[in-house]
C-alpha cells in the first residue's frame, strides 16, 4: 500500500488564466481527473513506473509529458499551459460555456459574455450587451450617440463600466463601448446589483467589466465593414511574443465613421411653414455624422518568472460628433453644432502570482494622461427638419437672436482634463479554501473650462474643477464541503473630494474674484455572495450589498457638450440590493444540452440621481438639463430568467426575459419611474453547417429578436391619464439576421448582417428614435500562431 502513495498535481492554464474542466489522464491506465475551478488537479495513489501524462480540452491543442516515478510517497508537481486550436474555431462555443459556468456559479448575479464568435460579424459591443439577460442598452440614436446601460432598471452612472478594472470614464468618450470593436475584447463580465470587492466599484445598479485580449499568443486580426448610412468600420489588433524571453508586443487600432442619416418621424418631426403651420413629415437626420479612431500599443513581458504580465503602453483616441438636437428631439433641430474629443493616455500593467511567497498575488493597472473636449456652436441660422433654412412670416430667413443653435448663446468652449486612475489588488491564499483580498481604486480628474467667445479677462481666470475618488475593499473567500459551498464577503470604504473654483465679477464689475466650493464625503458599504452546488447540475446563488454610488464628474460639474448643467451639491445615492437565484444544467441528453437560470432581485434606492420629473417640459424653451437627487425612494423588484439549448454543437438557441417594477412616490401617488421599460425579452438562434460548398469550411446562421414592452417617459398626472398617450413609447419588436462564412484555412471570414429587418420604429430614451433597417458587410482576416 505504501508503494502506491505517490501522486502528481499542478495547474492547467491558458493565456495566464486557470482552465476549468481540462482532462488529465495517465495514458494506458485508469487513472485520471479534471482540473477544478482554480485550474488545479491532483492524481493520487500512483504506483512506480513510467507514464505519459496527457492533458486535453475541447478547442485546445492536447499536450503530453513523460514522467518516471521511482520513489515512494512523492508528490510530483507538473504544470501545463494549453494553446487554442485554430482548427476547432467552430467548437469555441463549448469553451466559452465552460468559462461562463465557472464565473456564473460563484454566487454573484453575473453574466459572462464571450466575444470570439460575434467579433467576426458587424456587431458593436453595445449590441452584444443588449442580448444579455437583465441588460438594456439605452442609446440616443445611431453609431456614436450617447449610451446608457440599464441593469435591472437602474441606469446611467448607477452602472459602473471598467476596462480591465479601470473606470472607462478615464478614457473619455472617444474610447468607449461605442467605438471599441469586439475583436479587441476577450470577454465581458456583467455584475447585477452586487459588485465583488476586487472591482472596488461605486455603483448601485451593478458593473460591466471589459477584459481586453491579453495577447500572449502570436496572432493578427484585421477586419473591415461597410453598411447603411455610409457606415464604415475597420480594426486591426495583434500580438507577438518571443517564447525564449517572454518579450511581448501588443497593438490594436480602430476607425469608425457613419453619416447616421437615417429616417425618423414623430410628433416633433415637422415642416414649419412661414405662417407657422406645422406639417408632420418623415425626415432624415442631417447633422448627426460620427467619426472616431483610436489605437493602443503595449510592450513588455508576459508569462515570465518574475511576472505573468508587465506591460507599458499608450492609448490615443479622437472623436468628431455632430449634434442634431439637445436632450430631447425638438421641432427645431440643430445645424453645424458639433463636438470634438481627444485623449492621450499612458498605462502600466503588472501582474504576478506567488509574489515572494506562495499564494500571494498582485495585480496592478495604472492610467495617466490628458483628455480634451471642444463644443462648437456658432451658427445662428434656424433650420427645420427638412434640412432647409427656416422662413418667417415676412419671407426672410430666421436667425436666432442668441446667435447659436443652443439658447445659451454661441460657444467655442474647451474642457481640458488631466485624468488618472490606479487599480491595485493583493490577494493571499491562506489555504486552498481560504483567501483574503485587498483592493484599492483611485480616480482623479483635474479639469479646466474655457471659451474663446468670452472676454479675455474671463478666460485669464479659468474655472477649475477637481474630483478625486478613493474606494477601498477587503474581501474574504471561503470554499467548504469539497468546494460545493462558496462564500465571498466584503466591505468597502468610499471617499470623494470635490473642489470647484469659479472666477466671477464682483457686483460693480471692477474685479474678478474666486468663488470656491469644496467638499469631502466618506461612506461605508458591505456585502456578500454565496453559492451552493446541490448536484453537479444544480446550483443555488444568493448575494446582497449595501451599495454606494458617488456622483460622476459630469453630474457634479456639468458638460456643455451634453447639455448638462453643474450641480456641485449633488449627493451620493445608496441602495440595498438583494439577489436570489439558481442555475440548472448543463443537462446532457444524448446530443441535446439544456441550461436554465433565474434570478430574483430587489433594490431600494435613496437619493437617486436623475433628471427631474419635469425635464420633458424643458424641451421647447431650454435644451439644458441638470442631474439632481430625486426626493423619493425608488424600489425595484423583479425576476430575470434565461434558457440555453444546444444540439450536437450545431444548433444553439437562447431566450431570456426580465420583468420588474420600479416605483417611487410622485405628487403623493406611487408611480412607475418614467423612461424605464419594465418588461424586456431577447431570443437568439444559431445554426452551423460544416463543409458548406468547400471541405473544412463553416457556415454560421444567426437570428436575434428583441422585445420591449410599452413604457412612458413622463410621470402619470395623478389618476388623470387623459392625453398621456403622447408620452407613451409603444411596444417594440425588432429582428436581426446574420450569416458568416469561414473559409477552409480558417484565416478568412466573410459576414453579412441585416438589422431591424422589418424596419420597425424603435426607441430607447425619451423621444429619440433609433435607426431603421440596415445592411452591413464585413471581412475578417485572421492569423494565429505565426
Amino acid at each position: 500500500m505504501i508503494a502506491q502513495e505517490n501522486s502528481i498535481s499542478g495547474t492547467i492554464t491558458t493565456s495566464g488564466e486557470p482552465l476549468f474542466g481540462a482532462s488529465i489522464v495517465l495514458k494506458n491506465t485508469h487513472l485520471g481527473t479534471q482540473s477544478n475551478l482554480n485550474g488545479t488537479y491532483s492524481i493520487k495513489k500512483i504506483p512506480k513506473g513510467n507514464y505519459i501524462v496527457v492533458v486535453s480540452y475541447l478547442g485546445y491543442q492536447s499536450i503530453s509529458k513523460t514522467i518516471s516515478i521511482n520513489k515512494n510517497r512523492v508528490n510530483y508537481k507538473i504544470d501545463f499551459t494549453l494553446q487554442e486550436d485554430a482548427k476547432k474555431l467552430n467548437e469555441v462555443i463549448v469553451k466559452a460555456k465552460s468559462k461562463k459556468t465557472t464565473l456564473e456559479t460563484k454566487g454573484f448575479a453575473v453574466s459572462a459574455i464571450n466575444t470570439k464568435e460575434t467579433s467576426l460579424r458587424s456587431i458593436q459591443t453595445n449590441e452584444l450587451l443588449n442580448t444579455t439577460v437583465g441588460v438594456k442598452i439605452r442609446q440616443n440614436g445611431g453609431l456614436g450617440s450617447n449610451v446608457q446601460y440599464s441593469l435591472n432598471g437602474l441606469s446611467g452612472r448607477s452602472v459602473s463600466i471598467f476596462i480591465d478594472g479601470i473606470p472607462i470614464s478615464v478614457y473619455g468618450s472617444s474610447f468607449s463601448l461605442n467605438s471599441i470593436p469586439p475583436s479587441m475584447i476577450k470577454n465581458i463580465e456583467v455584475y447585477k446589483g452586487v459588485v465583488p470587492g476586487h472591482l472596488s466599484s461605486d455603483a448601485v445598479g451593478g458593473a460591466i467589466n471589459i477584459i481586453l485580449q491579453k495577447g500572449s499568443q502570436n496572432n493578427l486580426n484585421a477586419s473591415v465593414s461597410y453598411g447603411s448610412f455610409n457606415t464604415f468600420q475597420a480594426n486591426l489588433n495583434g500580438a507577438y511574443r518571443l517564447d525564449s524571453s517572454g518579450f511581448t508586443v501588443k497593438a490594436s487600432a480602430f476607425y469608425n465613421y457613419s453619416d447616421n442619416d437615417y429616417k425618423i418621424s414623430g410628433r416633433t418631426i415637422v415642416d414649419i411653414a412661414p405662417n407657422g403651420v406645422e406639417t408632420p413629415i418623415v425626415a432624415r437626420r442631417f447633422n448627426d455624422a460620427y467619426r472616431s479612431n483610436g489605437a493602443m500599443a503595449q510592450i513588455g513581458f508576459t508569462n515570465v518568472k518574475w511576472a505573468e504580465q508587465f506591460l507599458i503602453g499608450i492609448t490615443a483616441s479622437d472623436e468628431y460628433n455632430e449634434v442634431q438636437h439637445g436632450t430631447f428631439v425638438t421641432k427645431l433641430p440643430y445645424k453645424a453644432r458639433f463636438l470634438e474629443s481627444d485623449a492621450l493616455l499612458g498605462n502600466l500593467k503588472y501582474q504576478k502570482k506567488n509574489l515572494f511567497i506562495k499564494g500571494l498575488d498582485i495585480n496592478s493597472n495604472a492610467v495617466y494622461g490628458k483628455r480634451n473636449r471642444i463644443i462648437n456652436d456658432t451658427v445662428a441660422q434656424a433650420y427645420s427638419w427638412t434640412g432647409k433654412r427656416l422662413v418667417g412670416f415676412d419671407g426672410e430667413y430666421i436667425d436666432y437672436i442668441w446667435g447659436s443653435q443652443n439658447e445659451n448663446g454661441p460657444t467655442l468652449a474647451k474642457i481640458e482634463r488631466k485624468v488618472s486612475s490606479i487599480r491595485s489588488g493583493l490577494s493571499y491564499a491562506l489555504s486552498n479554501n481560504h483567501k483574503i483580498l485587498f483592493n484599492h481604486v483611485y480616480s482623479g480628474v483635474d479639469r479646466e473650462d474655457s471659451d474663446e467667445l468670452i472676454s479675455l479677462l474671463e478666460n485669464t481666470f479659468l474655472q477649475t474643477s477637481d474630483l478625486y475618488k478613493h474606494i477601498y475593499s477587503l474581501s474574504y473567500e471561503l470554499k467548504a464541503f469539497e468546494e460545493k459551498f462558496k462564500l465571498n464577503a466584503f466591505g468597502k470604504y468610499y471617499l470623494q473630494t470635490v473642489k470647484n473654483t469659479q472666477p466671477v465679477f464682483n457686483n460693480d464689475n471692477t474685479q474678478v474674484i474666486d468663488e470656491v466650493y469644496e467638499s469631502k464625503v466618506d461612506y461605508t458599504g458591505f456585502g456578500f455572495a454565496t453559492s451552493y452546488i446541490l448536484t453537479p447540475t444544480i446550483t443555488l446563488l444568493t448575494s446582497a450589498e449595501k451599495a454606494i454610488r458617488l456622483p460622476s464628474e459630469n453630474e457634479v460639474f456639468g458638460d456643455a457638450g451634453d447639455n448638462l448643467l453643474a450641480n456641485l451639491t449633488i449627493k451620493p445615492e445608496t441602495s440595498n440590493n438583494l439577489n436570489i437565484g439558481f442555475r440548472l444544467g448543463e443537462f446532457d441528453i444524448k446530443k441535446n444540452g439544456f441550461t436554465i437560470a433565474a434570478n430574483f432581485f430587489a433594490r431600494n434606492i435613496e437619493n437617486r440621481i436623475g433628471l427631474p420629473a419635469n425635464a420633458d417640459g424643458l424641451r421647447e424653451s431650454d435644451e439644458f438639463v441638470q442631474y439632481t437627487n430625486l426626493k423619493n425612494t425608488a424600489e425595484s423588484k423583479g425576476v430575470e430568467a434565461e434558457f440555453y439549448y444546444t444540439y450536437n454543437n450545431n444548433l444553439g438557441f437562447n431566450f431570456n426575459a426580465t420583468h420588474m417594477s420600479l416605483t417611487t412616490v410622485n405628487s403623493g401617488v406611487e408611480s412607475n419611474v418614467p423612461n424605464v421599460p419594465l418588461t424586456t425579452m431577447n431570443a437568439g438562434l444559431r445554426y452551423t453547417v460544416k463543409d458548406f460548398i468547400q471541405s473544412e469550411s463553416i457556415l454560421n446562421l444567426f437570428y436575434n429578436a428583441y422585445y420591449t414592452d410599452e413604457f412612458s417617459f413622463k410621470f402619470a398626472a395623478g389618476t388623470n391619464t387623459t392625453g398621456e398617450d403622447e408620452f407613451l413609447i409603444p411596444k417594440q419588436i425588432s429582428h436581426d439576421f446574420g450569416v458568416s462564412y469561414t473559409f477552409p484555412k480558417r484565416n478568412f471570414v466573410f459576414s453579412f448582417d441585416v438589422k431591424n429587418i422589418f424596419d420597425q420604429d424603435v426607441y430607447d430614451n425619451l423621444s429619440v428614435q433609433k435607426p431603421g433597417r440596415a445592411f452591413y458587410l464585413k471581412m475578417n482576416y485572421i492569423i494565429n500562431n505565426f
